[in-house]
């Protein structure tokens, strides 16, 4: 099932991705509303993370074309927020928590423009927003997984975009990060931005995403989760991965098993 929406947020036509020559995602179709707050989902290897990085210009296209608010990415580059998956940064680098925030605003200030009080006042901001305000002048080495995303979450906050995409937010943070997360990108949406957000826990779908895309390798679904969020449709995702998905599913829908929000 593949719903398209009028006016989309982000548009995605005809992609495919080849490594090697061999394709990791192929003719890939959707569009995803403004102000949704969209998961991708889909098995291990599915091409999931593989469809932010072509979004951001990070891989190339063997095919098909991308528009973000109607315009290529190099055109809109300043509203566009990316948040990387963890495990690829180097924690290592010798860097405070308000340089990496501060990181956020060289898009609006230029990177060898004087930093500005504004600027400042904006990083800072967003360090409060994400409870990590008291952590301003430790190393970015020294922190927790938790500590660390929530300081990659207000760096995206201080750029201001319309549009954030993420690469699996969620992994490896305490429960208490994953509320204060979830609750800025519904506040977010709330204020008409879009997230885009890469996701395996399949417990928290329905909780958290207004809208899905559900990946492996090609597009199985794209749409409102109350219309693409279905046991067949997830069945035809993960195949035989998702052995135990249909007790899952019940106990769900009976609201036996508490998401970790």
């Amino acid at each position: 099932m593949i719903i398209q929406t009028e006016n989309p947020a982000l548009e995605i036509h005809d992609l495919t991705v080849s490594y090697d020559r061999k394709p990791v995602l192929w003719g890939i179709d959707l569009s995803v509303p403004y102000g949704s707050i969209c998961g991708i989902i889909g098995p291990n290897g599915a091409g999931k993370s593989t469809l932010i990085k072509s979004v951001m210009g990070l891989i190339p296209l063997s095919s098909g074309y991308i528009k973000i608010f109607n315009q290529e990415l190099d055109e809109i580059r300043l509203k566009v927020s990316y948040v990387p998956q963890r495990e690829s940064v180097d924690w290592d680098f010798p860097a405070s928590v308000l340089d990496i925030v501060m990181m956020g605003r060289y898009g609006k200030v230029g990177l060898f423009r004087n930093i500005r009080k504004a600027d400042k006042e904006a990083a800072m901001n967003a360090l409060e927003q994400v409870g990590m305000e008291k952590f301003y002048r430790r190393q970015i080495s020294q922190l927790s997984g938790g500590q660390q995303q929530r300081v990659f979450l207000a760096r995206a906050l201080t750029q201001q975009a319309d549009i954030y995409f993420m690469d699996e937010p969620f992994a490896g943070v305490d429960a208490a990060t994953e509320k204060a997360i979830i609750q800025i990108l519904r506040r977010l949406a709330g204020e008409g931005k879009t997230i885009v957000v890469v996701h395996h826990d399949l417990q928290s779908v329905s909780t958290y995403f207004n809208w899905i895309i559900m990946l492996n390798l090609r597009l199985v679904a794209s749409g409102p989760t109350e219309k693409v969020f279905t046991q067949q449709l997830l069945e035809e995702a993960y195949g035989g991965k998702l052995t135990l998905l249909s007790e899952v599913g019940e106990l769900m829908k009976k609201e036996q098993v508490p998401t970790r929000e």
